[in-house]
Protein backbone atom coordinates (compact mmCIF):
# COMPACT_ATOMS: atom_id res chain seq x y z
CA UNK A 1 0.00 0.00 0.00
CA UNK A 2 1.02 3.60 -0.71
CA UNK A 3 -0.76 6.96 -0.11
CA UNK A 4 -2.59 7.62 -3.52
CA UNK A 5 -2.85 11.26 -2.57
CA UNK A 6 -3.16 14.13 0.38
CA UNK A 7 -5.89 16.98 0.30
CA UNK A 8 -4.91 20.17 1.63
CA UNK A 9 -7.80 22.58 1.72
CA UNK A 10 -7.03 26.36 1.78
CA UNK A 11 -8.08 29.44 1.77
CA UNK A 12 -5.74 31.24 -0.76
CA UNK A 13 -4.77 28.99 -3.43
CA UNK A 14 -1.98 31.12 -4.83
CA UNK A 15 -0.17 31.22 -1.72
CA UNK A 16 -0.27 28.30 -0.64
CA UNK A 17 0.47 26.87 -4.39
CA UNK A 18 3.48 29.57 -3.74
CA UNK A 19 4.88 27.39 -0.76
CA UNK A 20 4.66 24.08 -1.98
CA UNK A 21 6.24 24.84 -5.25
CA UNK A 22 8.84 27.57 -4.26
CA UNK A 23 9.50 26.39 -0.60
CA UNK A 24 9.20 22.83 -0.52
CA UNK A 25 10.07 22.05 -4.70
CA UNK A 26 7.09 20.59 -5.72
CA UNK A 27 6.15 20.33 -9.52
CA UNK A 28 2.41 21.55 -10.94
CA UNK A 29 1.11 18.77 -12.97
CA UNK A 30 -2.65 19.55 -12.67
CA UNK A 31 -4.66 22.70 -12.66
CA UNK A 32 -8.66 22.83 -12.27
CA UNK A 33 -9.45 26.21 -12.54
CA UNK A 34 -9.21 28.55 -9.37
CA UNK A 35 -10.55 25.20 -7.52
CA UNK A 36 -7.47 23.12 -7.21
CA UNK A 37 -3.87 22.76 -7.95
CA UNK A 38 -1.99 19.22 -8.07
CA UNK A 39 1.37 18.94 -7.30
CA UNK A 40 3.80 16.02 -7.69
CA UNK A 41 5.41 14.45 -4.59
CA UNK A 42 7.49 11.26 -5.13
CA UNK A 43 4.69 9.21 -7.14
CA UNK A 44 1.64 10.44 -4.50
CA UNK A 45 -0.28 13.51 -5.45
CA UNK A 46 -0.75 16.70 -2.68
CA UNK A 47 -4.37 18.25 -4.04
CA UNK A 48 -4.10 22.10 -2.83
CA UNK A 49 -7.82 22.98 -3.20
CA UNK A 50 -9.63 25.88 -1.84
CA UNK A 51 -11.89 25.28 1.49
CA UNK A 52 -15.72 26.57 1.85
CA UNK A 53 -16.29 29.24 3.56
CA UNK A 54 -17.97 27.65 6.76
CA UNK A 55 -14.94 25.37 6.77
CA UNK A 56 -12.65 25.52 10.07
CA UNK A 57 -8.88 26.61 9.34
CA UNK A 58 -6.29 24.52 10.89
CA UNK A 59 -6.07 24.58 14.61
CA UNK A 60 -2.62 27.25 15.90
CA UNK A 61 0.04 25.08 17.10
CA UNK A 62 -1.03 21.76 15.62
CA UNK A 63 1.30 19.22 15.80
CA UNK A 64 -0.28 17.09 12.65
CA UNK A 65 2.47 16.77 10.12
CA UNK A 66 2.99 15.93 6.48
CA UNK A 67 7.08 14.58 5.99
CA UNK A 68 8.48 14.84 2.85
CA UNK A 69 11.53 12.52 1.85
CA UNK A 70 14.67 14.14 0.77
CA UNK A 71 17.79 12.70 -0.08
CA UNK A 72 20.51 13.31 3.13
CA UNK A 73 22.88 15.47 0.65
CA UNK A 74 19.87 17.60 -0.07
CA UNK A 75 19.37 19.69 3.56
CA UNK A 76 21.40 22.31 2.76
CA UNK A 77 19.70 22.90 -0.53
CA UNK A 78 15.96 22.80 1.46
CA UNK A 79 17.51 24.80 4.01
CA UNK A 80 18.47 27.62 1.30
CA UNK A 81 14.58 26.98 -0.08
CA UNK A 82 13.07 27.64 3.11
CA UNK A 83 15.41 30.94 3.84
CA UNK A 84 14.90 32.42 0.27
CA UNK A 85 11.07 31.92 0.33
CA UNK A 86 11.00 33.87 3.76
CA UNK A 87 9.69 30.59 5.97
CA UNK A 88 11.42 30.28 9.28
CA UNK A 89 12.60 27.01 10.38
CA UNK A 90 10.29 25.65 13.73
CA UNK A 91 12.78 22.85 14.50
CA UNK A 92 15.54 20.42 13.55
CA UNK A 93 16.44 17.26 14.21
CA UNK A 94 19.66 15.44 12.91
CA UNK A 95 17.30 14.01 9.88
CA UNK A 96 14.51 16.53 9.58
CA UNK A 97 13.95 20.04 9.60
CA UNK A 98 10.31 21.41 10.76
CA UNK A 99 8.29 24.70 9.30
CA UNK A 100 4.96 25.62 8.67
CA UNK A 101 3.34 26.07 5.57
CA UNK A 102 0.84 29.17 4.74
CA UNK A 103 -2.39 27.97 6.48
CA UNK A 104 -0.06 26.63 9.71
CA UNK A 105 0.24 22.76 8.46
CA UNK A 106 3.38 21.48 10.47
CA UNK A 107 6.02 20.35 7.29
CA UNK A 108 8.65 18.30 7.04
CA UNK A 109 11.62 17.83 5.24
CA UNK A 110 13.39 14.43 6.13
CA UNK A 111 15.88 11.73 4.97
CA UNK A 112 15.39 9.46 7.81
CA UNK A 113 16.49 6.37 7.69
CA UNK A 114 19.41 7.91 5.57
CA UNK A 115 21.95 5.25 3.41
CA UNK A 116 23.99 4.52 7.01
CA UNK A 117 20.96 3.76 8.65
CA UNK A 118 18.35 0.83 9.64
CA UNK A 119 14.65 1.13 10.24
Amino acid sequence: MRIHHLALRTGDLGRLERFYVEAIGLAVVRRQGDRSVWLEAGGAIVMLERRDADEPGIAPGTKELVAFAIEPGARRDAMRRLERAGVPVDAETPYTIYARDPDGRRIGLSSYPDAGETA
